[in-house]
């Protein structure tokens, strides 16, 4: 009988140690992110203009009525195309009155040559004056400096009479009209506005402590309002040294790498500006783990499944997302959600598309 009991108690006990062993822990669905590090900081987009870096703003160079417009605003121009044209009435009396004044000193200039060559004749054979050949030859100077003055005055005034006809002097676009036909303007009034369309830059206007933190090192990126992926990149060439006292703003010009067909002058631009940096990771705020007065994050084993705590140094922080300077690697994946549940070497199930 004592045996018996003996293998009864045995049998009984045995159950009651394999109860005993810890059940596995659980694998735990989480969610992640793989690492990306960032090498660019965003100093924020601005919108913007494409404009021709060359403009200019002609005008007549005398006074008048502008008789007729002889381009529409967006037309092309030619070196030598007429742009618009003064009343010539004024211009055209003057020049009449000095070629007037031109043919009477003329003929003053002939008549003081022949009388200087008689009175030289005379004077030659003895039976004339010097007195009278002095004054004769002071006369022909006298006529032969208004004759030059005559005939400058008539330069002047076919210049003058040239001068109501406005034409460009470089091929360029007509981009803005200053005055209207009918009304009068005064000597270098401004009348119209040609840009030169083969060079091309974007104007942006930014605030005053965006503008302090330019620096050479600077990317823009610059990208059509209407067809985004349309884009190319610029360098700063200009930055107006004066804010807008109105705007509290400063104009910044920018060189384009390249100058894709679509920017056209006046095109509306997004531009976006970055500064090179260290690298540095951004993640989900819920990533991050404190604990025992340590910063770190759960970094999955994608061979094994499992995860392990990894101590990082925090940059930046805010509400939704932290910047982490150094402690992760790219393209390693990061626990998101959950830290606080899991356990150093707890396998985990993820998707692997997450982002």
């Amino acid at each position: 009988m004592k045996p018996l009991l003996v293998l009864l108690a045995a049998a009984t006990l045995l159950p009651g140690c394999k109860g005993d062993e810890p059940a596995p822990e659980p694998v735990r669905p989480v969610l992640s992110t793989l690492v990306e590090p960032q090498m660019q900081s965003q100093l924020g987009r601005f919108a913007g203009t494409i404009q021709a870096r060359f403009e200019s703003t002609l005008g007549f160079r005398v006074s008048g009525r502008i008789a007729r417009r002889w381009v529409d605003v967006g037309a092309q121009v030619k070196p030598g195309d007429t742009l618009a044209t003064l009343d010539p009435t004024d211009q055209q009396n003057q020049l009449r009155a000095a070629e007037g004044d031109l043919a009477r000193v003329q003929a003053q200039w002939i008549n003081a040559q022949a009388n200087a060559r008689r009175q030289q004749q005379l004077y030659d054979r003895g039976v004339g004056a010097q007195a009278q050949l002095d004054v004769a030859q002071t006369d022909l100077k006298t006529t032969g400096a208004s004759l030059e003055q005559a005939r400058s005055a008539v330069s002047q005034a076919r210049d003058q009479l040239g001068y109501t006809t406005l034409k460009a002097d470089h091929g360029a676009v007509v981009t803005a009209w200053r005055a209207e036909a009918g009304q009068t303007v005064s000597a270098g009034q401004e009348v119209v506005t040609l840009a030169r369309p083969d060079v091309k830059e974007a104007v942006i206007d930014l605030p005053i402590p965006v503008a302090e933190q330019l620096t050479p090192s600077l990317v823009f990126t610059v990208a059509s309002q209407l067809e985004p992926a349309i884009s190319t990149t610029a360098t700063l060439r200009e930055l107006e040294p004066q804010a807008d006292a109105t705007t509290r703003t400063r104009r910044a010009r920018l060189s384009l790498a390249s100058t894709p067909q679509a920017f056209h002058l006046g095109t509306a631009i997004s531009v976006t500006l970055s500064s090179a940096i260290a690298p540095r990771t951004e993640l989900p705020a819920t990533a991050l783990l404190e604990r025992d007065g340590k910063t770190q994050v759960w970094v999955v084993d994608p061979q094994h499944k499992t995860v392990s705590t990894r101590e990082v140094t925090l940059v930046e922080r805010s509400e939704r997302r932290v910047v982490l300077g150094a402690g992760v690697q790219p393209g390693e994946r990061v626990v998101t959600a959950g830290v606080n549940s899991l356990k150093p070497g707890q396998q985990v199930k993820f998707d692997e598309d997450a982002r």
